[in-house]
């Protein structure tokens, strides 16, 4: 039986918490109770109104309108709860297709989104320290099996946990409580069984149709014939592996600093560095998987990093980051700062990463000190940022284009050095003038090749724009 003592421990620590940022004045109640008036929000309703260890407390109730009467039914019964034991109840109906169909999104993550949004605003105007739902042991196990079937690393093994933050945008300090996580499917009918608390069940949790209910349905009875306390068994090795988890963080996170450099435009990964770790494959996961980046690119990766092919020049791409190989590194950016573009010019008007003309190009300001090399790697130029200021232009090389190379005097036609460094047409065409203007003839630098006189590094420069071709 679900014990009063756990009520009394939640108590102690809800009211440790203060209420969310931005409320002003007294709270409506301490937390906020989201009831589907299924089983298990039933339960915990109960539950907080007969044993809640002096919590006070509010309810919310989502009509999705995806079962037509069945939902209207759903909260009519939430309804009158709430009334006969004197509770505050917030109802709110969604148009759950129309959001999603807007959104692109399925209809579990149009409800899930929508449900989650509403309550932080709840908690924001109503001053409610927490958002209790009633996820339970059984759900833990489900989203186990969720997790390894779609693959999500260490973290997804630990399953879910009994405080967390609500999951929607700005919601990093609306805390999320799980009070029945410790409790079974089975504990959890018993309470309502005996207290003869009244729920509605669901038509759609007996059809298979989504991934949740078809291992609810058809594997969990497969692994209750094989061993009845699966359950159980289940989540407490997800204990474990939460445990694991946080000693191969703290692995990680002690090695990032000697592999990962960040900076407004991007994060760096140093490959010699990251290849000298023994389990670099995961540590690669580790750093790669919060920016998207799937299984499928960090096997391609990791093929790339293990073959005898050139490194350098490979793009992949996640849905809002891009990593580019360069000699030594991978460099990761943000898909808008990754700017593509076909045309014969790009404006360049700060610091980043461009795709331009078949080139990966990054563009970045130094500070100048004296130990710093003149001399680059190759593919890197730097220039006196005095001189070549923001914005400037990468284009094409056009007939006529023409620069005074660094230590000479004389002018010097583009198409000339082309021909000094035996350029055949493909390179000619491939080449990045670097100019302050598309007008400019009189160009900057041939990218990654040589610099104009006009811009080079003096005594007197404090800081540099380095353009890199990577």
């Amino acid at each position: 039986m679900i014990s009063a003592d756990k009520m009394y421990e939640l108590r102690g620590l809800i009211n440790e918490w203060s209420v969310p940022s931005g409320f002003e004045g007294t709270p409506a109640a301490d937390v906020l109770l989201a009831v589907s008036g299924g089983i298990d929000s039933m339960c915990m309703a109960d539950m907080f109104a007969s044993c809640g260890g002096g919590l006070t407390f509010a309810m919310a109730h989502c009509n999705f309108h995806l079962r037509g009467e069945e939902s209207d039914g759903d909260e009519i019964m939430v309804r009158n709860w709430a009334r006969e034991h004197g509770i505050v109840i917030h109802v709110r109906d969604f148009d759950t297709e129309s959001y999603a169909r807007e959104n692109n999104v399925s209809i579990e993550m149009a409800a899930r989104e929508l449900r989650y949004s509403w309550f932080a605003g709840l908690c924001r105007q109503y001053g409610y320290k927490a958002v209790c739902v009633a996820h339970n042991a059984n759900d833990n196990a489900e989203t186990l099996m969720l997790n390894l079937l779609r693959g999500s690393g260490i973290s997804g093994l630990s399953g879910m946990s009994l405080v967390s933050s609500v999951p929607c945008p700005d919601a990093e300090d609306i805390r999320l409580v799980r009070p029945l996580l410790g409790y079974t499917r089975n504990q959890i009918e018993g309470y309502v069984f005996y207290h003869k608390v009244p729920y509605r069940e669901d038509s759609t949790n007996a059809m298979s149709d989504y991934k949740r209910n078809r291992i609810r349905n058809e594997v969990f009875p497969v692994f209750e014939a094989m061993n009845p306390s699966f359950v159980r068994t289940l989540n407490r090795e997800m204990g474990y592996f939460s445990a694991a988890g946080d000693i191969v963080e703290d692995w990680c996170r002690a090695l990032l600093p000697s592999v990962v450099t960040h900076s407004p435009s991007a994060v760096r990964i140093s490959l010699p560095a990251l290849l000298n770790v023994r389990h670099w494959r995961y540590l690669l996961y580790y750093i790669l998987e919060p920016y998207g980046f799937n299984a499928s690119v960090l096997a391609s990766v990791e093929d790339l990093l293990t073959s005898s092919r050139t490194v350098s020049g490979k793009r992949f791409e996640a849905a809002e980051y891009t990593m580019i190989t360069g000699r030594n590194e991978l460099v990761v950016t943000s898909s808008a700062g990754a700017r593509t573009d076909d045309a014969e010019v790009i404006e360049v008007p700060s610091d980043g990463i461009y795709i331009f003309n078949g080139h990966t190009v990054e563009v970045k300001t130094l500070q100048w000190s004296s130990d710093m090399p003149l001399k680059q790697n190759d593919g890197v130029l730097i220039m006196n940022a005095s001189r070549l200021g923001f914005p400037f232009v990468l284009r094409r090389w056009q007939a006529g284009d023409w620069l005074v190379p660094l230590g000479m005097r004389g002018k010097k036609k583009v198409s000339d050095l082309f021909t000094d460094l035996k350029y055949d047409a493909l390179r000619k065409e491939a080449a990045i003038m670097i100019a302050e203007s598309v007008e400019e003839r009189h160009v900057a630098a041939v990218a990654g090749v040589r610099i104009d006189e006009r811009y080079r590094v003096t005594p007197s420069s404090t800081s540099v724009v380095s353009v890199s071709i990577i």
